[in-house]
């Protein structure tokens, strides 16, 4: 990591793009955001062909390295570690990611370009100048406090004197909302200001909470579409009075979705799957199970420890209410998801389906940590963090006085996440059927105007943009 803080010259320096990652923007949501669709007026407006799976640390990868899956190893959110014996979502160090990336290429045309990362995933070992990250403090008492990673050491300071503390508690789970993206716009603004770097990548959260928990159709979605736009109007003059490019992309769109399938609980009763227990709770025990799979949204990755087995699992998941494709081999291929990190299976949900990482069969069995915001400890994603676990009597209440008690420095165990995941109604990851749920670009300038970008060409076109184009 380079740790040159100095700016550039304005002589010297190349043109400024700015890429705000507005994760879940569509062009229904759109309708509800006229200043970034004004982006679309000043320039051009374009379709985004996303890669599959249609997922934050997939997509990314894709748009920073112009490389498939197959390529650069980001396979989903998290994958098994073969070699370690565990699924881990939400890794965070970039040495994950193969390919070479985009500020390798701009330096090797320019060796003095700079780079500010302010949330984009895998930022942490990135051989940038400026890095923000969630990061939260994880005490000995078990105590998580909210916190952030900085690069260089002393940005960290600079941000939260003014900005005070990154609000993680709002960037996910049921109260994630705007406080979080509002302190990642205030910070990518000073950042720009005070650094000068020439790309500043913004990753902005807000929309993929409301789409997720009430449907992207949803009042409460079009409600959130219009905040976010309010937030995001004067920071995008502000880049632009400053002459910068400024690019506004989705990875993903949220398409409305009404059955979870249960994935490894049909493993599981198929007598594929095992579990361990501890204190009645029940485990994954992914290194004896003949076949389990790491869900994630729309998107599971099957692991299938003996080959022979392979047509067995194939065979149940075809059949079973939800699944809509199973690819081996060959479809991985042509996919671009051959990649050893891949399941030997991977499953695509229905259109109106997604998958939930749910592993037992009696909700008296759960781990604790299934009724807990625990992304990293739970072996898939599950959205219902974003919501509150209605049959609780009083949860929000209980939820405050389970906080206070962490606050006080006792033991405490929050218990707001349902284990009823039907109140999910927004879902990603597949290829979008419809353009209107799919993921869209924007950009200030006209001259590469064109009806679409596939997600492996913009890294190309943000060096076209900054006059690096080789």
């Amino acid at each position: 990591m380079t740790s040159d803080t100095t700016s550039h010259t304005a002589g010297s320096r190349t043109n400024r793009v700015v890429v705000l990652d507005i994760v879940g923007l569509t062009p229904n949501l759109l309708k509800h955001m006229p200043s970034v669709a004004a982006l679309g007026d000043r320039g051009f407006r374009a379709r985004l062909d996303t890669v599959l799976p249609a997922v934050t640390c997939t997509v990314q990868s894709t748009l920073l390295t112009g490389e498939l899956p197959s390529t650069h190893g980001a396979v989903a959110n998290g994958w098994y570690f073969r070699d370690l014996g565990e699924v881990m979502l939400w890794r965070q160090h970039n040495a994950l990611v193969g390919g070479e990336k985009i500020w390798d290429t701009a330096r090797a045309r320019k060796p003095d370009y700079t780079v500010a990362n302010v949330c984009w995933w895998y930022a942490m070992g990135a051989d940038v100048d400026w890095t923000v990250t969630p990061r939260p403090v994880y005490y000995s008492d078990g105590r998580k406090e909210p916190d952030c990673y900085t690069w260089p050491p002393a940005l960290h300071d600079e941000l939260t004197d003014r900005l005070g503390d990154f609000p993680l508690f709002t960037y996910w789970g049921p109260n994630a909302g705007m406080p979080s993206t509002q302190w990642i716009l205030a910070a990518s603004r000073q950042i720009f200001d005070e650094k000068q770097p020439d790309l500043t990548l913004v990753y902005i959260p807000h929309l993929d909470y409301e789409p997720q928990r009430s449907g992207p159709d949803s009042p409460e979605s079009a409600r959130a579409a219009r905040e976010l736009d309010a937030a995001l109007g004067p920071l995008i003059d502000h880049f632009l009075a400053e002459g910068a490019t400024v690019v506004a992309l989705s990875e993903y769109g949220i398409a409305p979705v009404s059955r979870p399938v249960d994935i490894n609980r049909a493993l599981r009763r198929a007598g594929l799957l095992e579990v361990h227990t501890q204190d009645g709770m029940e485990y994954l025990d992914p290194w004896t199970s003949r076949a389990f799979a790491v869900a994630d949204h729309q998107l599971a990755h099957v692991y299938v420890r003996d080959p022979a087995d392979t047509e067995t699992v194939a065979k149940l998941l075809t059949e079973l209410d939800g699944v809509d494709s199973v690819l081996g081999a060959e479809g991985k291929a042509a996919q671009g998801l051959d990649h050893e990190r891949s399941g030997e299976l991977v499953a695509l949900a229905a259109p109106d389906a997604w998958f939930t990482y749910y592993y037992w069969l009696d909700d008296d069995r759960a781990p604790d940590f299934a009724r807990q915001v625990e992304i990293h400890r739970k072996p898939g994603y599950d959205p219902a963090e974003l919501l509150y676990d209605e049959s609780v009597p009083a949860v929000k209440l209980r939820a405050v006085g389970q906080i206070a008690r962490k606050k006080l420095g006792l033991r405490y165990r929050i218990r707001t996440v349902p284990l009823d995941p039907s109140g999910v109604r927004g879902s990603h990851g597949r290829l979008p059927a419809d353009p209107d749920y799919g993921p869209v670009l924007l950009c200030s300038d006209p001259a590469h105007a064109r009806e679409a970008y596939a997600a492996q060409q913009v890294k190309s076109l943000l060096l076209d943009l900054a006059g690096l184009d080789g």
